[in-house]
């Protein structure tokens, strides 16, 4: 889970108890990220006290067995006070001057601190009426020299200019321009301000590794070094004919392709290289986000140790899948993700299940590692709900439903060592066209910089999607990574929207051809060898043409995703519902296995095992997932009591009807009706807690499996969860019977809980024959105590006073949007045949 330390103020005391809280709720550890104040800092980031601070936290969390993982830097992008101006990010600025026809001379002066002029050029024109070429001017003894000339004409100026960007959400003492990532010193030096210091407060043997986040390094498309480089690299001057990058022309476009195919290639070099060898030297792995500004490709990955995605959407090209992608092709055993950023924006509405759903979306996209995001640091004594960040879930034990944490911890990390057994399977490649990526980006031509971007905007999402409802997975390929890919890895290639191929990769499409494969081309205009042209409408027909379904799954349906790891001896399969309706469903795999098992992935045990001749019949609640597992050897056998422990089938149900009582707190109980909602009671709209149901019930005798089922999902409109979402941000499209987390106890046993689909508890060593007590403690989310704070933009508001706008909290005022808490059905025990 990422720590959030805000200031950076924090107490040894309360490091003690937050870290002892993240094991106790099951987590495997953290990843400290230091941010903006919300009290007056206590102390400045990178002083001798905050690093004593880090070794404390690190040193207790390797005592408790949890990985602790640091940042090389506060806030985002990296940078702060020890970035002098040669040293900061720059980007290209042009600028435009109409002259008569006179000879004229202009002294080279600076239009703001910083600025430097890379290059001049005229060209015959006006500001109404283009030129269609210019020529480059010489600068000589500071002095612009412009000749006369025979009409109206136009000066252009490229500036390298600061970019002004500085590091955003930084903590106090960290305040600084932003680095330029295309320079090694510049990385270099930051390494030295920055990680050593860390390294050497912090041991190797305490951290997991070193992390970078994504790239926001706004506009940087400069480097001093560039022109150099770009000769050196491209095999030509950039500087005499650097304007066009501004023209729209196809030797504009292969000029843009090359500079920023040479930025791509600086960044990778100088900056994520260097951290690399920076981190293996002092004994630790180096992790990265590697998407964003600067343009970093699927491959600029392979510089780093540790690949991380973050975005959720199994249908179409995330960074996640940018990353998982990068760790399949250059055979990283691990892709971790960012999950659960913005989830159910804001702060404190997200749910168990909630949390749930969107790690199975990183699952789908080939994620075998989660890291949450996040963890605020807060002083138990803070005011209202205390500190959480601007713009995230607050995923804490301040949350009432906490007790379900470590259940669900345990079923993501059961999960988690699964998906990274063996070796992933995917069919399909699907090429990302970088050349054409670079050929449309930057701010003439009204692109980002951002490679990922650039892909996402061009590949329609039609292709991930059908290659996914095909029962097919993907790789994203790029033409870097198709040096260390054998052509028969993929049965088909999908290229998508390109305009030119160059020859490494022509060559390569034409052994993947060679070799039986099927190079699929869809609105392209480059010609492919050998390769067939599909429509997107058409793709299924095509793809299945080349390549048996991993899966068959009949009826087809949509929200029914699955991931597939190959091991010497088994086949494994997560197979999920993603959507909020009951699927029922048949499902073949495309390998003839002689027997199968499927394990239950909340518990991990085995639920049915048999023979695999035959398709097998699932039913999946809305976000559930199961496993199946496929080998070769004999099937296995469940013993009839083992089968009925596990059966879902009943032949009794006996409907909870009371009469009930519910008690808030601790506060005595008072009658109540089923179902019952919080909110609708005037004095509880704002109560953020437990709230204890009870009644009694009489049965005759007892001597079958028994459970307790709260009812199903209610499915809800698109339109609703789309009005309810916030930014990026997840949240599951079904309003279920608990809200949110329904602890069980019977007789005095606890039983368990319930807090996803399906809403079960079993209740068999509990339940007794003639009258039981039932006790049913309901949890609900934050959400309705922040409707009612206004600590929080008090404690923002000052420390905007005292340091300026570093962040502003967000949403708030939609705490309390389609919150509903309390015991939403009733309740039915149900026993089994």
């Amino acid at each position: 889970m990422r720590w959030w330390w805000f200031g950076p103020s924090v107490t040894r005391d309360e490091l003690e108890r937050e870290v002892t809280a993240v094991a106790d709720a099951g987590l495997g550890g953290v990843e400290v990220a230091y941010v903006y104040p919300l009290a007056p800092a206590t102390t400045e980031f990178g002083s001798d006290t905050f690093l004593a601070d880090l070794r404390f936290a690190a040193e207790r969390a390797h005592d408790l067995g949890l990985r602790f993982d640091l940042t090389l830097g506060s806030g985002w992008s990296f940078g702060g006070p020890h970035i002098s101006t040669e040293l900061a990010a720059r980007q290209l600025h042009w600028e435009q001057r109409e002259i008569g026809p006179g000879r004229l001379e202009v002294s080279v002066v600076s239009p703001w601190p910083g600025d430097d002029l890379v290059a001049a050029y005229i060209g015959a024109g006006s500001l109404q009426e283009q030129p269609q070429s210019y020529q480059h001017l010489p600068v000589a003894d500071g002095q612009l020299v412009i000749k006369a000339g025979a009409g109206p004409r136009v000066v252009l100026l490229g500036y390298a200019r600061l970019t002004g960007q500085n590091v955003k959400r930084a903590a106090a003492g960290a305040e600084g321009p932003v680095f330029d990532h295309y320079s090694a010193a510049a990385t270099e030096a930051h390494l030295r301000a920055v990680g050593e210091p860390m390294l050497d407060a912090v041991p190797a043997e305490l951290i997991g590794s070193v992390f970078c986040d994504s790239l926001e390094v706004y506009g940087s498309d400069w480097t001093p070094t560039l022109p150099a480089e770009f000769a050196r690299r491209r095999g030509y001057d950039l500087l005499p004919i650097l304007y066009r990058l501004t023209f729209d022309d196809p030797e504009a476009a292969q000029l843009r392709t090359d500079y920023h195919r040479t930025l791509a290639e600086l960044y990778q070099e100088s900056f994520v290289a260097v951290c690399q060898r920076w981190a293996a030297g002092r004994g630790v792995p180096f992790r990265i986000q590697s998407y964003g500004t600067p343009p970093a490709t699927v491959s600029s990955y392979r510089f780093a140790d540790l690949f991380e995605g973050e975005g959720w959407g199994w249908k179409e090209i995330t960074q996640t899948r940018w990353a998982s992608s990068a760790a399949h092709l250059y055979g990283r055993p691990v892709a971790s993700a960012e999950v659960w950023t913005w989830v159910h924006s804001p702060s404190f509405r997200a749910t168990p299940l909630d949390l749930k759903g969107e790690a199975h979306e990183h699952f789908l996209n080939g994620i075998n590692q989660l890291i949450g995001h996040g963890w605020p640091y807060s002083p138990t004594d803070a005011p209202g709900l205390g500190w959480f960040f601007y713009a995230a879930g607050a995923l804490d034990d301040r949350n009432p439903w906490w007790p379900a944490m470590p259940e669900l911890t345990r079923y993501l990390a059961r999960l988690c060592w699964l998906l990274q057994q063996g070796e992933p399977i995917a069919d399909v490649a699907l090429y990302v066209p970088n050349e054409d990526l670079f050929a449309n980006m930057g701010r003439a031509q009204g692109g980002s910089l951002d490679a990922w971007r650039e892909a996402h905007r061009r590949i329609p999402s039609a292709i991930p999607a059908t290659t996914r409802t095909a029962g097919l997975d993907y790789d994203l390929i790029d033409d870097d990574a198709l040096a260390v890919t054998a052509p028969d890895r993929y049965r088909a290639v999908i290229v998508p929207a390109t305009t030119m191929i160059a020859d490494l990769a022509a060559t390569w499409l034409g052994k993947v051809t060679a070799t039986g494969g099927t190079v699929i081309t869809i609105n392209s205009t480059a010609e492919v060898s050998g390769g067939v042209v599909a429509e997107t409408t058409g793709l299924v027909d095509v793809l299945l043409a080349a390549v048996s379904p991993d899966v068959k799954i009949s009826p087809p349906t949509s929200d029914i995703g699955f991931v597939h790891r190959h091991c010497e001896d088994a086949d494994i399969y997560f197979v999920t519902n993603a959507g909020p309706m009951i699927r029922s469903f048949r499902l073949a795999p495309r390998r003839n296995a002689g027997s199968y098992e499927q394990w239950d992935a909340m518990s991990g045990r085995v639920l049915r095992a048999g023979e695999a001749a035959e398709p097998i019949g699932l039913t999946l609640h809305p976000y559930e997932a199961t496993v199946l597992v496929f080998s070769d050897g004999p099937a296995a056998h469940l013993s009839e009591s083992e089968h009925h422990i596990w059966c879902s089938d009943s032949d009794k149900s006996v409907l909870l009807s009371g009469p009930w009582q519910v008690a808030y707190g601790n506060e005595p109980a008072q009658p109540v009706d089923l179902p019952h909602i919080w909110e609708n009671e005037p004095s509880r709209e704002n109560y953020s807690g437990a709230a204890t149901y009870s009644t009694s019930i009489e049965l005759g005798e007892v001597n079958a499996p028994a459970w307790i089922d709260f009812g199903d999902c209610e499915a809800l409109q698109a339109s609703s969860v789309e009005h309810d979402l916030v930014g990026p941000s997840y949240r599951v499209a079904v309003r279920g019977p608990i809200g949110e987390v329904a602890q069980v106890r019977v007789n005095g046993i606890d039983c368990g809980l319930a807090w996803a689909p399906p809403y079960r508890v079993e209740i068999s060593d509990a339940l007794r024959s003639g009258v039981s007590k039932i006790e049913i403690i309901v949890y609900n989310t934050a959400a309705n105590a922040l409707a009612a704070d206004d600590q929080i933009t008090r404690l923002a508001a000052e420390s905007e006073a005292r340091y300026g706008r570093r962040f502003r909290m967000q949403d708030l005022d939609r705490a309390l949007d389609s919150v509903r808490s309390g015991l939403l059905q009733v309740p039915t025990i149900m026993m089994s045949k």
